[in-house]
């Protein structure tokens, strides 16, 4: 993954010819330092300030309010937001409704066109929206910078792909007939994105939905709301009508269910936990009184993701890349190694070498780009903790395993590594979601395969290995949605590495790949006789 300059290209470069994935800014040239110091001295005079629920276009004041705060500073304020619940989904329903007998009729240009505005218009304000990141999620300078490129590769990926959809054609022509193929929107939808990638996952199932000609009732992470608000922002200043995305954060419980639940809901587009995406599953499987359609699930829901390690692989590559997958965002991505799977013959010089490079990791404030920042709040924190407890029970703590409190205020947890940990025990089968890692030692590569594959995830992994049998086997038999050799598995880039997983972690959804906007369509078939 390649760290240039952002260079700000011509509206014919981006919106013609083949896609290109936006560049990250290298912020070891001062100048792109200084001017992100200086969005977040900007965003740092905007915090705490007070967001409203947008339904229809209007602004909603509620009783009940979510205080979003900085894991970093968790006395600090990001944003104070209005709290939806049971009695805001009729009317956010009806909105959405009503956008769509318009929005749906609007044509696919159109759609695209305004999708295209808003990666330009976040393109331009590109470390402003990375800063606001910084304070609310606890991203350093390059994981916030990585959240924003997306979301912009998402805005010029689906509008492309959007184009190219409307001009499918079937293929075959019957003799005396005009026959076509058209993928049509499906309805409302209901997005409910995480707060780990609070601009990029939550920015990519809205803008799948809204490109397709759906309508969406957005009810962002209680833990990342103001990012999606300044979306939203975003959103309408580059002229979304009104009712086509309505701004709903609200509990999960409560808000959320009853909109899984509500007849009209034509699908979910969910990201998160493997317990509520289960959940959601199963309400969505319940037809409602006047419900007419098979509910659509699109689900990502986590892994327990594995690196093996082989004898014969570049350790030093290795080293390096577990480091990154491991402690990058500390570990609270649902790519994140959680396991690395070590060829005994390289066990102990993998683990000193890791040992040392982990203990590099510095834990800080992101704002002053730390390699780590807090975990995303005091609830996380506690459950992280106890698993490093198990853990150094399981196995042998290598490094870590307890709160930094020499960080600051926040929830620091030092990045944490334990050895010896042993197949089918609780740190090695699930999700952990921060900064620990499980070493595991295998006998060989078929070892290596069979743990790897021994638990209920199937959502990233990678080999390091030189062996080109080696290779092919686990093409073959290492079964997760998104496979990588000899790099780390996480940084899956829009095009080029289309991102969903197997098993428990969700429905194989694929986001950013040439088949994501199947989910928000239904294909109708026209054959017309001719004279």
């Amino acid at each position: 993954m390649a760290t240039v300059e952002a260079p700000v290209r011509p509206r014919t470069a981006l919106h013609q010819g083949p896609f290109v994935n936006e560049p990250f800014f290298d912020f070891r040239k001062e100048e792109n330092a200084r001017k992100m110091r200086a969005a977040l001295t900007k965003v740092r005079s905007q915090l705490g300030r007070e967001y409203d629920l947008i339904i229809g276009g209007k602004r909603v004041k509620t009783t009940d309010k979510i205080k979003s705060l900085n894991p970093a500073r968790p006395s600090e304020i990001v944003g104070l937001h209005q709290k939806a619940n049971k009695e805001h989904v009729k009317p956010a329903m009806q909105a959405a409704l009503a956008a769509f007998a318009s929005w749906s009729r609007t044509s696919v240009e159109e759609r695209a066109s305004l999708l295209f505005r808003a990666g330009d218009l976040l393109r331009q304000r590109k470390m402003e929206y990375m800063a606001w990141l910084v304070f609310e999620v606890s991203k350093n300078w390059a994981e916030a910078d990585a959240d924003i490129s997306e979301t912009i590769d998402f805005c010029e990926f689906y509008a492309r792909e959007a184009l190219r959809f409307a001009k499918v054609e079937t293929p075959v022509q019957m003799p005396g007939e005009r026959d076509s193929l058209m993928y049509i929107p499906l309805g409302v939808g209901a997005v409910i994105p995480p707060w780990n990638f609070p601009c990029a996952i939550m920015a990519g199932m809205t803008l799948a939905s809204i490109v397709s000609g759906n309508t969406v009732i957005l009810k962002p992470s209680s833990d990342s709301p103001t990012i999606a608000a300044k979306f939203i922002e975003l959103l309408e200043e580059v002229g979304l009508p009104e009712g086509v995305v309505n701004f709903c954060p609200g509990a999960g419980a409560s808000f959320g269910d009853a909109v899984v639940a509500h007849p009209k809901t034509r699908y979910i587009a969910f990201t998160g936990s493997r317990e509520v995406g289960l959940h959601i599953n199963q309400v969505a499987a319940t037809q409602a009184p006047g419900q007419l359609w098979i509910k659509r699930t699109i689900l990502e829901m986590g892994g327990k993701d594995a690196m093996i390690v082989d004898a014969d692989g570049d350790i030093d590559a290795a080293v390096e890349g577990t480091a990154q997958a491991a402690f990058g965002f500390q570990g609270q991505k649902c790519s994140a190694c959680s396991r690395v799977i070590v060829d005994e013959r390289v066990y102990d010089k993998f683990l000193e070498q890791l040992k040392a490079r982990v203990e590099q990791i510095t834990v800080g404030d992101p704002a002053e780009n730390s390699n780590m920042g807090a975990v995303i709040n005091e609830g996380s924190m506690k459950t992280i903790l106890a698993y490093i407890e198990q853990g150094k029970k399981d196995g042998r703590l290598i490094t870590g395993g307890e709160r930094a409190t020499e960080a600051g205020e926040g929830y620091f947890i030092k990045p944490t590594v334990i050895a010896d940990i042993p197949p089918k025990s609780k740190l090695e089968q699930e999700e952990i979601f921060g900064p620990v890692l499980a070493v595991i030692k295998a006998r060989g590569f078929d070892h290596a395969l069979e743990i790897a594959n021994d638990t209920e995830f199937g959502l990233t992994g990678a080999v390091y290995t030189k062996s080109h049998d080696k290779i092919e086997r686990a093409i073959r038999e290492f079964h997760v949605g998104n496979l990588y050799i000899n790099r780390k598995c996480t940084g899956a880039m829009v095009g080029a590495h289309p991102f969903g997983g197997f098993n428990m972690s969700g429905t194989d959804s694929k986001s950013g790949g040439p088949d994501y906007l199947y989910l928000f369509t239904q294909a109708k078939a026209v054959g017309e006789k001719i004279s």
